[in-house]
Parts: structure tokens; sequence; C-alpha cells
């Protein structure tokens, strides 16, 4: 049984191998071929746009692995009930239990290199596409608003708690990280204006801080008051540059240069801890973090679709056929999937619940599929 299962693990393995590739060489002329609209542009060359294609991959592994399991797994099964392989590997004790306990084996290693492509690989290499490509162009990361790019930013004490609030304006970030046209208004803890900080650039200087440039402070505090109202005292200076220290970092600028779902899982993890912390909307990112949890398990999920398949004897379908049924269940599922985080994130549903639903509703339905085929064969 040992050496069944190794023979089984080695084919699969090689037809999802076999997949992955088609899948990436059709993703890869597809998105060079949209970089050609871009080639000219500022310092943005050919060479450039090969580059960004190629460091783009690790995201488009991560993003296909479900459906590439699924089309490699019915593709190798297919085979093996058309050469009536696995009738004899039936015949040889392969029951429906095992066959499901070795395709999850697979499983577990093929959703080994997706985590470890989602965590590890695709993330850097994306961030260096973007800012590869920035740089070329010559272009920079803006807000949604005119004015830039608004943040929320707190001032913490010993013990944790918020004393004052910041509300952090960055007009551009740069690909290597710089900021420009930053301004920063600093309230008190009653919610009073008690500083406007302006600087034309900024570097972050690790840990926690940042060197401002071309900087304006102006300060208010309180001089007595008149009529009942309070009288402001207003402090201007302009220092070359001052260390300006912030919970904001690089890291979490950085999800300006990458989509939530291409960001790592402890990436995504810090950035909904620094809005839960401001009291900001986490709906997005919470979301794209169930997803790299429950990621996994759906590839063993469709691997595990993939089974009933086998079952099949050739004269219900050659492999062509049953490949391309495995096609429409991959885009079925990857539609599903997209439409139940958009529905979890309208209607705020548990992030985890609305994730997983396309994945349990798979995994049922291969175990309906496995329990019909076993009545009528």
């Amino acid at each position: 049984m040992r050496t069944l299962r190794g023979y089984l693990g080695r084919q699969i393995a090689a037809a999802v191998a076999f997949v992955l590739v088609g899948f990436l060489a059709l993703f890869a002329f597809f998105d060079f071929i949209n970089e050609l609209d871009d080639v000219g542009r500022g310092g943005y060359r050919l060479q450039h746009a090969i580059a960004y294609v190629l460091l783009g991959l690790p995201a488009h592994v991560y993003e296909l692995m479900p459906i590439v399991a699924l089309i490699g797994t019915i593709y190798a099964l297919a085979h093996f009930a058309a050469n009536s392989e696995f009738t004899a590997m039936r015949a040889a004790g392969l029951s429906r239990r095992r066959a499901l306990a070795a395709i999850a084996r697979i499983g577990v290693v093929v959703a080994a290199v997706t985590v470890l492509t989602g965590e590890a690989l695709s993330p850097p290499a994306e961030r260096l596409a973007q800012q590869l490509r920035l740089s070329a162009i010559g272009a920079s990361v803006s807000g949604q608003f005119r004015s830039g790019l608004w943040l929320k930013d707190s001032v913490r004490g010993a013990g944790g708690a918020a004393e004052r609030l910041r509300f952090v304006n960055i007009g551009e970030l740069l690909p290597d990280g710089t900021l420009r046209d930053v301004r920063v208004f600093e309230f008190d803890a009653a919610m009073r204006l008690s500083e406007i900080l302006r600087a034309s650039s900024a570097r972050f200087a690790p840990p926690g801080a940042w060197l401002l440039g071309g900087v304006e402070e102006t300060r208010f505090a309180e001089a007595g008051a008149a009529a009942g109202a309070p009288l402001l005292r207003v402090e201007q200076s302009r220092p070359d540059d001052r260390l300006w220290k912030s919970e904001l970092t690089p890291e979490l600028l950085g999800v300006l240069l990458i989509q939530p779902d291409r960001m790592s899982a402890l990436s995504l993890y810090r950035y909904v801890r620094h809005l839960q912390e401001n009291r900001q909307n986490t709906g997005q990112y919470e979301i794209a973090l169930a997803k790299k949890l429950v990621y996994p398990v759906a590839v063993i999920v469709m691997m595990a679709l993939a089974l009933p398949f086998a079952y099949l004897q050739a004269r219900a379908g050659g492999i062509g056929y049953k490949v391309f049924a495995g096609i429409m269940l991959g885009i079925a599922f990857h539609f599903l999937n997209g439409l139940f985080s958009h529905l979890g994130l309208l209607n705020t549903w548990p992030p985890l619940l609305a994730v997983s639903i396309p994945s349990v509703g798979a995994f049922v339905i291969a175990l309906a599929m496995l329990a019909w085929v076993d009545r009528t064969r």
C-alpha cells in the first residue's frame, strides 16, 4: 500500500506541476501584453516589463493553486481510470477511505507549498515589482483624495492608553519608502488641537521614528481666558529637521503598494491591530486575513473534490471531458470565494465564516459525489 500511495502521489504531483506551468505561462503572457502599454513611459523599458511580470509569478502561484490542484488531480485520476489503473488499485485494496486519505496526504504537501509561496515569496516579490515599476515610470503612490493619504495615529503612555491623537496626511509615498508633503494634526486627550506639523519630506529612522526635513511647527497653548473663552498662544518654529516618533512604519504604509489578498498573514495581522487600536474599519483586512487561514484548506478540499472523477469509467467521458468539468468547478469555486468574501464584508458576517462557506460547500459536494459513485459502481 505504501508503494501504491507513492505512485499515486508522484503522478498527481507531476500533473499538478504540469498544469501550474501551463497556467503561469498563460497569465504571464497576458500580464506582459498588459505591461506593453506602459513601455516607454518615463524610464519604463522592455526589461522592466519582463522583470515585473516575472516578479508577479509567485502571486499567481498562490492564487491559482486551488484550481491547479483540482485540475491536475482530475487529470491524473482520469488517466488512471482510462487505463484501468484505478480499477487495479481498488482490486489491490485501495478503498474509498484509503484513496481519500492518500489524496489528503498529497494535499497537505501542496497546501504547505501554497503557504510558503503566499507568506515568504509572494509579498516581497509583489512589493519589489511595484517598487520597480513605480521607480522606472517615475511615479509615486498617493491616496484616494486630492490631498493625499489620510492616516490615524496615536501617542500612547506607559500603560498603553492613548494620550494624544494624530491625523496624518501624506501627499506622496515614494517607492523607496520616503514620504513627501507630510502634515500632522495632533490633538490632546480632550480633542483640542495642540500642534500642526508640516514637513516637505520624511524618511524612516528605526526603531519607531521618522526623520522629517523642511519642518514647520505650529503649537497652540492656552494663555488665559477672556469673556469665558480660552485665549490661545501660537508658537511657530522652522527647524531644519526633526525626529518624529510614531507607530506608523514602512511596513504599515506598504499596504498601499500591494493588495490585501497578496500581503502576508503577519503583515495583515499587524495592520489589523493598528486599525483596531485607532478604532478604524478593519473589515476588508480581516476578510483577507481569514482567507489566508482558510486558503490552504481549500487546496486540500479541491483535491478531494477531484477523487470522484476516478470512479467514473471511460464510457462516462474521456480525460478531456473530465478536465473540462474540473476547470468549470475550479472557476465556480473561485467566483464563489470572491462572492462570499464581498457578502461577508457587506453584511458584516464573521470573517472566518464568510470565507469558509465555499470550502465547506465544496467538501460536502465531494463527499456526496463519492457516496453517489460508490452506490452506482
